[in-house]
């Protein structure tokens, strides 16, 4: 029972993690219809740009996050508009492409800046750990998984409040009306690759936190795609949701199924539950099923 209720805890925390970086996937589908393979890619660089602030360069936490930060918010800018930019209404193929030449170019260029293979953040949450009925958790999970909820509600009221978050649902519904009401749709565009890698960066700083700085950060943006077709590649709501079931998923299935079969098991679960939903519902638990007639 005590090895359920850590399975458990720690799934859900982790499944948080992943939420918060596949929304950044869903940000950018609804937007501009572009699939984002370079995601795993850009939650490593934002790591060790972390690992290069916080500890390369000796900056207090505060600073060094803020300029996190606004490095995410240019390489987003950058990715955009001169990479995507100039390839509108050019076959989803050539953007597919391009996104994945994008992660090979990003994963290089971090190998030849930091060509370590492991590194670690400085401490960011107390050490103590913390017991929730007979299980033992450390901070840093719980403490990513709250910070991911804050980022979900704030991120939530932008949406639906806030004007450019209201454009922004617009453009993802109909990119024709809102071009004729003035609202120009290559800014929309570029905001929505900005908050992905935001988010992308959050969600690579709470990871490190917890498992620290490895290769394995690309795996994390992978399993976040996971997410994105469990919960449905346009919506919200299933990136949030799916995100604990495929933490959950993970952790169980690999604590129970390992000693039965082999260490990488846990790895391979989410990828599993891909080929399973792809079979079965096609459009994810929440997605929008669009019926094309010719």
């Amino acid at each position: 029972m005590t090895e359920l209720l850590q399975f458990t805890v720690t799934g859900l925390t982790v499944g948080m993690v992943y939420s918060l970086i596949a929304l950044g996937f869903v940000l950018v589908w609804k937007s501009s219809g572009v699939a984002n393979l370079s995601l795993g890619q850009l939650v490593l660089l934002f790591a060790w740009f972390t690992y290069g602030m916080l500890v390369q360069a000796g900056l207090p936490l505060w600073l060094g996050f803020v300029l996190v930060i606004i490095f995410a918010i240019i390489i987003g800018w950058i990715i955009e508009r001169f990479i995507l930019r100039p390839l509108i209404a050019q076959p989803i193929l050539s953007l597919i492409a391009v996104t994945l030449g994008l992660a090979f170019f990003i994963e290089g260029a971090v190998n030849f800046i930091w060509p370590r293979s492991v590194a670690a953040l400085p401490r960011l949450f107390p050490r103590e750990p913390i017991n929730i009925g007979s299980a033992v958790v450390s901070q840093e999970y719980l403490w990513a998984a709250g910070i991911s909820l804050l980022l979900f509600g704030l991120l939530t009221l932008f949406f639906k409040y806030h004007k450019t978050g209201i454009a922004m649902r617009a453009t993802a519904d109909d990119q024709m009306a809102v071009q004729a009401c003035g609202i120009p749709v290559t800014r929309i565009f570029s905001r929505s690759w900005m908050f992905a890698c935001v988010v992308a960066a959050v969600g690579g700083v709470l990871m490190s936190s917890i498992g620290g700085i490895t290769h394995s950060l690309v795996h994390t943006g992978l399993k976040s795609f996971s997410v994105v077709i469990l919960g449905g590649l346009d919506s919200f709501l299933g990136a949030i949701i799916a995100g604990p079931i495929i933490g959950l998923a993970e952790n169980i299935g690999g604590g129970y199924l390992t000693p039965l079969t082999w260490p990488g098991i846990r790895e391979v679960i989410p990828f599993i539950i891909i080929i399973i939903v792809m079979l079965i519902k096609p459009f994810g638990l929440f997605g929008e099923e669009r019926i094309e007639r010719i």
